[in-house]
Parts: structure tokens; C-alpha cells; sequence
């Protein structure tokens, strides 16, 4: 992943005046009839495409770690690209075993390079990107990139508010829900040191050899 420096937002002040003019005197007259304030309507809620891959609109995973159950909750309306592809991976058992490779404390957990080399080729087909709509607080779950609309497999939670990425396009589609304190529990002995192409290579054969306390998924489904 690459991160670079956010650009704060303007605040927009919308400032309301009324006149001060005092009207002309009239004669009494019989209190005006009460009227009812209008109803402003409801803005019409974002329409969600279809999911081609049969993902609902909103769903659920648990994910057995190593450290304990992590709950995450998915919105399509996020991130519909993103979120389809995590059903996909989650429904094809892609992170099964896997290990979570790279931990930077008070910043990202990252995970999401199978077990097995042949899983990784297989979905190494990229996403286009999505818009981003949230911010990636503490607990949201995002897909990792190496650039534009290179997005695949792997995964990060943020372990704090990094609201830094969202002008780099990195677009949260789920929320950990059950379970963060596991998360903030995972292993951190071997910081960013796990070889990417290594894993990618020989899969858990390569993480069993060198870093063998790494954490990782025991077991992932849908709820």
C-alpha cells in the first residue's frame, strides 16, 4: 500500500439573515389560524447495483483466528466492487489458513495472500476501484493496492482512525463489528519483516519456516 499526506476538507458555513424592518401598525384582528410546518422529504437513498456475484446488500462474516472470532458486517452501498469480490473470496474458502503477514501497531493489520500459491493465482484477477463513501476508521475493513484499480485478495483493518487514505482511494466496504480486541491481540513480534513475494511464492510453507508465530485465520463463513 501507499500512503500519502490527506488534504483537510473545507467547512462550508451557510449563514441565514432575516429582516429587521418592523411592519406598519394595523388594527387587531383575529389571531391567523395555525398552519403546519411542511414535512421536508427524505433525501432518496443511493441506489446499490445488483450484485452479479449473488452478495446481499448487507451481510455478515465471522472469521476464526488464531487470537479469537472476529465479526465483520459488509455494505455493498460502500463499496459494491470491493464487497462483491470479499463474498467471492470468503465463499471459495481464499483465507483459510492464512496469516496475517504484516502488522503495523496503531496503524494496519494486513492479511489476505492464501496458504496456498495456487489460491493466490487463481484470484489474482484486479478490481476496478471503487468510489470512496467512508472513512477508514478503526475497525473498517479494506482491500489493499499497489496503484490504480489494482486491487485483488489482500486485506487491512485499521487499528485506528487513518482518514490519511481516503484521498488515496482506499475505499472501506466492511466493519468489524465482534472481536476487535482479538485484532489488536495478533502477534506483532515480526512488524512488516514477512516476505510478500516469498508468501505469494510458497504460500504457508514459507510462514511456518521463518516466522512461525504469526497469527492467522483459522476458519471464515458467512453468517
Amino acid at each position: 500500500m501507499r500512503f500519502h499526506a490527506v488534504i483537510p476538507a473545507a467547512a462550508v458555513i451557510l449563514l441565514a439573515a432575516c429582516s429587521s424592518t418592523p411592519e406598519p401598525k394595523k388594527e387587531a384582528a383575529p389571531p391567523p389560524a395555525p398552519a403546519q410546518t411542511p414535512v421536508e422529504p427524505e433525501a432518496p437513498k443511493a441506489s446499490i447495483p445488483p450484485s452479479k456475484v449473488g452478495a446481499p446488500d448487507v451481510f455478515k462474516v465471522k472469521m476464526e483466528t488464531s487470537k479469537g472470532p472476529v465479526v465483520i458486517e459488509v455494505h455493498r452501498e460502500w463499496a459494491p466492487i470491493g464487497a462483491d469480490r470479499f463474498y467471492e473470496l470468503v465463499k471459495d474458502g481464499f483465507y483459510t489458513e492464512a496469516r496475517f503477514f504484516r502488522i503495523v501497531p496503531n496503524f494496519v493489520v494486513q492479511f489476505g495472500i492464501a496458504a496456498d500459491p495456487k489460491m493466490t493465482k487463481k484470484w489474482d484477477k484486479p478490481i476496478a476501484d471503487d468510489p470512496v463513501t467512508r472513512t477508514n476508521r478503526a475497525g473498517s475493513l479494506t482491500f489493499a493496492t499497489s496503484g490504480p484499480n489494482t486491487r485483488t485478495a489482500q486485506l487491512f483493518i485499521n487499528l485506528r482512525s487513518n482518514q490519511a487514505l481516503d484521498s488515496q482511494g482506499f475505499s472501506p466496504f466492511g466493519q468489524v463489528i465482534e472481536g476487535m480486541e482479538h485484532i489488536e491481540k495478533l502477534n506483532q513480534e515480526y512488524g512488516e519483516m514477512p516476505d510478500q513475494q516469498a508468501i505469494t511464492m510458497r504460500g504457508n510453507a514459507y510462514v511456518k519456516d521463518k516466522f512461525p508465530r504469526l497469527d492467522y485465520v483459522k476458519s471464515i463463513t458467512m453468517q
